[in-house]
């Protein structure tokens, strides 16, 4: 059996952009690189199929894509895939930096498709070590060997507890898979959207303008205080730098944990534009006497839900006001977000594995989790520890770059250790001023 440098496992788009960066450095017979194999549960790439609407944008500029910020050179750039498909003219002419979401999932599978080593239809099963070496068995009935694992395996669809008695049930559906359930809720007399985030947005304007066709009322609730946008000011996007996650990841566990809720808005919020679009369209329907037949609620808790006849009746709490009332909806749009997921196939080296006090992955600082350090790596499900880098679309060149460090023992894409104009922490001069 041959035993490859890494087994990577899952393939979304920081596993893709790794097959990208280890693509040049695979070597030759005479001249051994970096020999990787991909596995992908999944028949084909697929970014978020659910919410592929057809304005949607990313949060990100196309700099962000897989490879750029680590080597500009790359021919697995998201401008030579404009280039190849005939649109880069047509990019450069619509001046935004912001790529449509259904283009770059077609990105992602141009280079997922073209790519060595990347196996689909291959589910992993279970993962042992065999004293020498990790061995990675799949639902193909295939098994691979490998001297490291990257775990990209993405996160999974998160619904609170008060909501999950009527999951599964018509009519209800998580944001992830809002597209292939987008008739049925149209036919629903009132359709609730549960959440603030970018994607509730985006689901609450598709159903707004679809609403005066169809005739339903539509409702969307949030516990937050308000639809917060993103948080987009030059200084504050220097929080996704090396130096910020650096800082993040040596505070006490405690202090990490509560930033992780205290900095949500700054990367789960909603897009100005996508805030200005939707009051735009909610004049021009007013205007129009089209509606809008609508309510948004804030400060509005979810403290369960149960089945009724015809859909869900939510019971809900008004934070700031105390009081309790109840909402029935035919239709229910969970836009809860996600959460890490947790691989069963690892069960078989849990020994190998760092924890930290609360059992999640302890993520030293090459996203390493081993024991014996440099050999298991994680992609996106180190947030507890280098804070809001982790799910960052712009980062993960950068997290690649240091990942392929840390196997070869030297750097191939120069690891940039500080970008940001400011400071996080206290600078070392002034912590010799005061002990002068």
């Amino acid at each position: 059996m041959i035993t490859h440098d890494f087994v990577a496992i899952g393939l979304g788009p920081f596993n893709l952009g790794l097959a990208c960066l280890t693509d040049p450095l695979r070597g030759t017979a005479e001249s051994p690189g970096l020999d990787g194999v991909f596995l992908e549960a999944r028949d084909r790439f697929d970014w978020h199929p659910g919410m592929l609407l057809d304005d949607a944008t990313l949060q990100v500029p196309f700099l962000a894509d897989l490879v750029t910020m680590a080597d500009p050179t790359s021919r697995w750039s998201f401008l030579n895939y404009l280039k190849q498909a005939g649109h880069l003219y047509p990019f450069y002419i619509r001046e935004s930096f912001y790529p449509l979401r259904r283009e770059y999932d077609d990105y992602c599978r141009w280079a997922a498709e073209s790519l060595p080593g990347i196996r689909f239809g291959q589910p992993v099963t279970a993962v042992e070590h065999d004293g020498a070496a990790y061995t990675v068995s799949t639902g193909a009935g295939e098994t691979f060997r490998a001297r490291r694992l990257v775990l990209g395996v993405g996160t999974s669809p998160r619904v609170p507890e008060p909501l999950r008695p009527v999951v599964g049930r018509p009519g209800v559906t998580h944001s992830a898979d809002y597209l292939a359930h987008r008739e049925a809720l149209q036919a629903q007399e009132r359709i609730t959207v549960v959440g603030s985030g970018q994607s509730a947005a985006e689901i609450y304007l598709d159903l707004l303008a679809a609403a005066p066709e169809h005739g339903y009322e539509l409702v969307w609730l949030t516990r937050s205080p308000r639809f917060f946008p993103m948080e987009y000011t030059k200084l504050t996007l220097e929080m996704t730098s090396p130096e910020y996650g650096a800082y993040h990841r040596a505070l006490p566990m405690e202090t990490r944990d509560r930033l992780a809720r205290d900095q949500r808005h700054l990367f789960k919020g909603i897009s100005a534009d996508l805030v200005d679009a939707i009051f735009d369209l909610h004049y021009q329907q007013r205007v129009t006497g089209d509606g809008p037949r609508t309510t948004l609620l804030t400060n509005t808790e979810v403290r369960a839900a149960r089945l009724v006849e015809g859909g869900s009746e939510l019971d809900l709490l008004h934070t700031e006001t105390g009081e309790a009332f109840s909402l029935s909806t035919g239709g229910l749009v969970l836009a809860t977000g996600y959460g890490p997921t947790v691989p069963g196939f690892l069960d078989g080296i849990e020994h190998r594995i760092r924890r930290d006090a609360r059992g999640r992955y302890d993520v030293a600082d090459d996203y390493s989790v081993d024991v014996a350090g440099g050999e298991v790596f994680v992609q996106n499900a180190e947030e507890h520890t280098h804070s809001l880098l982790a799910p960052d679309l712009g980062m993960g060149a950068h997290r690649n770059s240091v990942i392929i460090a840390a196997m070869l023992g030297r750097e191939v894409y120069p690891v940039e250790k500080r970008i940001a104009v400011q400071t996080f922490g206290v600078p070392d001069r002034f912590r010799q001023e005061v002990a002068r």
